[in-house]
């Protein structure tokens, strides 16, 4: 029998980035921009990708390193206001086990001729999933790729 547990988490991560407000969301927005960034590690597989960015809609990536366990991002969009601030809620799933639930927000704001970008993630770690930081080290490494795809 699995031992049932919880662990909760919440940070935040400040980005500025020297592009319009409209061009960082539309980063997050748009299919293709979102796949240019919205990736694993390099060496890592995509096996499949699709965004339905309104609300109500779904984002779903999976991934994984080759020969190892499926990385599954499934999200669903439940406030949108263009150009200021997303609001959405994902599973990650390690092959079929259901690793976390999150409840993840990002606020884009003009600073000077940039952006100023926060995201907020809550999340909680099930049945002894021990994340030890991973998810706010990837979340980083993500939002650099983001800086570099704009």
């Amino acid at each position: 029998m699995t031992e049932r547990s919880t662990q909760h988490t919440t940070f935040v991560i400040e980005r500025s980035y020297a592009a319009a407000p409209a061009r960082v969301f539309g980063a997050w927005a748009e299919p293709a921009a979102k796949a240019r960034w919205f990736n694993g590690p390099g060496e890592w597989l995509i096996e499949g990708y699709e965004l339905d960015f309104r609300v109500g809609g779904r984002e779903h990536l999976r991934t994984g390193p080759v020969g190892g366990a499926a990385h599954t991002y499934d999200c669903r969009y439940y406030d949108i206001v263009s150009g200021e601030r997303i609001v959405y809620c994902y599973d990650m799933f390690v092959g079929e086990t259901r690793i976390s639930v999150s409840l993840a927000t990002v606020e884009f704001a003009a600073a000077g001729s940039g952006t100023r970008m926060t995201f907020t993630e809550q999340a909680v770690f099930l049945d002894g999933y021990d994340d030890a930081g991973r998810r706010e080290r990837g979340t980083a490494e993500l939002l650099d790729k983001l800086e570099v795809a704009l």
